[in-house]
């Protein structure tokens, strides 16, 4: 747990917030990997990114447009902080029921009055780790990169946001929840085509990622 929040960062918006992840450092220079959805609708081109010690760095993006159709974007800052980078690994290491962590940070807390209360001035407070395991790789790649079922639940905020192996080694991105609103219309795999009932009955209860190995930087 250490480690993932030591290499994730909070990333805000106009009228959100998401989650990314430290990939590379260049001299003073970070980057970090995010999912395109949580920085399209911004009207700044610089975003507020905080890393694990609560301090606000201005980053810009670097990758646009998106990477090869990926739910994937790229953001750089500068700082003379020493910040851990994330060791990145390849797909093919992947294994059903392999145990994997997915972090980052959830806009919403529920309290115990069933009241949803607002996280974004928790900073970094609201970091969140969670425990699951490798469910289902597809062998064809879904729409926008996603590939990696995973049994892990993935609040809204966490979008962008590590998901590690047992070895603190970057495996995926976090991206889609569980039982998505749109149902089957969410599973339209990269040629168009849609999974059978039987195959969305499958990959409905499981959160969605995208393998590391796809992200260049």
């Amino acid at each position: 747990s250490n480690i993932a929040q030591q290499v994730t960062v909070r990333i805000f918006t106009d009228n959100s917030a998401g989650s990314g992840v430290i990939i590379k450092r260049e001299g003073n220079t970070y980057t970090i990997v995010t999912n395109h959805h949580v920085i399209e609708n911004n009207s700044n081109k610089l975003y507020p990114v905080m890393s694990g010690d609560g301090i606000t760095h201005q980053a810009t993006l670097v990758s646009t447009p998106q990477i090869g159709n990926l739910d994937v974007a790229l953001l750089k800052f500068t700082s003379d902080r020493p910040y851990k980078v994330v060791e990145t690994v390849k797909t093919n290491h992947l294994l059903v029921g392999e145990t994997v962590f997915a972090a980052g940070f959830p806009n919403w807390y529920q309290s115990d009055s069933s009241q949803m209360s607002s996280t974004r001035a928790w900073g970094s407070r609201a970091f969140q780790l969670t425990v699951g395991s490798v469910e289902m790789l597809t062998s064809r790649t879904l729409s926008q990169g996603y590939q990696l079922g995973y049994t892990n639940d993935i609040k809204s905020g966490m979008s962008g946001g590590p998901i590690l192996n047992s070895k603190g080694q970057l495996i995926g991105i976090n991206g889609r929840s569980k039982y998505p609103i749109a149902g089957i219309g969410a599973f339209s795999f990269a040629d168009g085509s849609r999974p059978s009932i039987e195959q969305f009955k499958k990959m409905e209860p499981l959160s969605w990622g995208i393998p590391a190995s796809k992200i260049r930087n």
